[in-house]
């Protein structure tokens, strides 16, 4: 498959059993927005919507999130941004980079959670990012 340049926001309430590509899903009541890898490797990408993960900005036609979305688990390693719906490609982190990316993640979702009470959406972040 070849990459996207764009993503079309779609609102769901829950995620489809098989994502479409070039369709940017966003689930409001589950906080989390998902897609299919925008460099066409076909893998599922879920972005949670939180102050310490990713944020949205829909302006009524199309979505941007931020941060970066960067793939480091992923064979691909991919690394985009989604601004008004165009893919914007980065450039590829290094190994050190990518670990201190991953520690300073860790460490603003476990500021923003609360040590001591992560509460179920810990779990379900766990379930997607290692």
């Amino acid at each position: 498959m070849t990459a996207v340049a764009f993503l079309r926001p779609e609102f769901i309430e829950s995620f489809p059993p098989e994502m479409m590509r070039g369709v940017l899903y966003v689930s409001i009541p589950y906080a989390t927005c998902g897609h299919l890898c925008a460099c066409g490797c076909g893998q599922e990408i879920v972005t949670p919507l939180s102050p310490a993960q990713w944020a949205l900005t829909y302006d009524g036609q199309n979505a941007s999130l931020r941060p970066s979305i960067g793939n480091w688990g992923l064979p691909c390693r991919s690394h985009y941004w989604i601004k008004e719906g165009v893919v914007r490609w980065s450039r590829r982190y290094t190994a050190d980079e990518i670990a201190d990316n991953r520690t300073r993640d860790r460490r603003d979702l476990q500021e923003h959670l609360g040590k001591n009470n992560p509460g179920p959406i810990a779990k379900l972040i766990r379930r997607f990012r290692p």
